[in-house]
């Protein structure tokens, strides 16, 4: 009998020091997202705030569109649905208990409810939907096109223009109406033209330069033409294709092209004159349009006249016209050239080109003016 008592003792002792289970003290939830076609609400964020507390957990939708979190505190919570950083829905007073919460949200559903709720038609919804798939879909496409802006700007910014011409063109290829996209697939091929030893290739990106600059430049003019609120920089932003596409020509050697371009920037961008201008002085001057090139630097300096560069090229150009006297042998310098290089180192003593300009006037046999056109100094009132 010890011997039975002993292993009974034994027994309680072993039940004594059986630990006890914990009591369950918080709950999970889950649920799944889904969009206005029915589709999956992937990487959305479902918010859940409690009501007491205002204890803050976010939970993350994965490629199926849902989300499940263990080891919340039985409650009510305002829970909301975040898409893109935007509330899409939103739950107040969800209560959360010891078990498994199910939350869904399917935001057709929701939307159906809250239009019956606010006495919207079923054929008002309708067209609300229709609406908002088409905004969807057009933020979806924006967001493409942003994603292949990004990768050509930053293949351009690495000298890898084939790559930023072929990601421009898909771009184009998603959206054809858009002149940004033109213009840059226009400035793509217009600096890769540059890094190519083939003439023939060369000739061929410039002139799809040209052809992509126009395809920006009217589709810019026909939105202007539409609505002209919507494109307030609308008129710059034709004088900056136009400007793009004159070089394109210029490249070319279609200097009648490029002057055409210019002209038509300084018509849609006044306040721009002097700098479209000067750029025809610099065409005209490769060009060994001298005359003509003289006549669009006056017109810079009549625009601008403090535009130090104008003088210096003007002067460059009527060096060009220079002559030697048959008996004397000296250089006799067209009129004028003395003066325009002398102004040139009034505005700009110590500019880039001061040393072009001072030797420019020794070979013609002039004499530098520091004092040149020299202004009085103000006096105080």
């Amino acid at each position: 009998m010890k011997k039975m008592v002993g292993v009974v003792s034994l027994f309680v002792l072993a039940l004594l020091c059986v630990i006890p289970a914990a009591a369950q003290s918080t709950g999970s939830v889950k649920g799944i997202c889904r969009d206005m076609e029915g589709k999956p609400i992937v990487g959305a964020t479902v918010e859940f705030v409690s009501v007491d507390s205002g204890q803050k957990r976010s939970l993350k939708t994965n490629n199926k569109g849902e989300y499940f979190s263990l080891g919340f505190s039985p409650g009510k919570y305002n829970v909301t649905l975040l898409r893109d950083g935007q509330v899409a829905d939103k739950v107040n007073n969800f209560p959360v208990s010891l078990d498994e919460n199910t939350l869904d949200f399917d935001l057709k559903k929701a939307q159906v409810q809250a239009a019956e709720q606010q006495g919207i038609s079923a054929e008002q919804l309708k067209k609300m939907q229709e609406q908002q798939a088409k905004v969807s879909k057009e933020n979806d496409v924006i967001k493409q096109l942003n994603e292949k802006l990004n990768a050509a700007n930053t293949a351009t910014q690495a000298g890898d223009f084939d790559t930023a011409i072929a990601q421009l063109t898909e771009a184009t290829q998603m959206d054809g109406n858009r002149d940004l996209l033109w213009f840059k697939l226009g400035d793509a091929y217009r600096n890769s033209a540059t890094k190519q030893s083939d003439p023939a290739e060369k000739t061929k990106r410039y002139s799809e330069a040209v052809v992509d600059y126009q395809k920006a430049i009217d589709l810019k003019q026909k939105a202007l033409e539409t609505d002209a609120k919507k494109a307030p920089d609308a008129e710059k932003q034709i004088a900056a294709y136009y400007n793009n596409m004159a070089e394109a020509y210029a490249k070319q050697g279609k200097v009648d092209d490029a002057v055409k371009s210019y002209a038509s920037a300084a018509q849609a961008d006044p306040p721009g004159t002097p700098q479209y201008l000067f750029n025809t002085g610099a065409v005209l001057t490769n060009a060994n349009r001298v005359d003509e090139a003289i006549a669009a630097f006056d017109k810079v300096i009549a625009a601008d006249p403090n535009k130090a560069d104008a003088y210096y090229w003007k002067g460059v150009n009527l060096v060009s016209k220079a002559t030697t006297d048959n008996k004397s042998g000296k250089v006799v310098p067209a009129p004028g050239t003395e003066e325009a290089l002398n102004k040139y180192l009034e505005l700009q003593p110590t500019g880039a080109y001061a040393d072009g300009a001072k030797g420019m006037i020794q070979y013609i046999g002039g004499t530098i003016e520091t004092s040149y056109g020299k202004s009085k100094k103000a006096t105080k009132k």
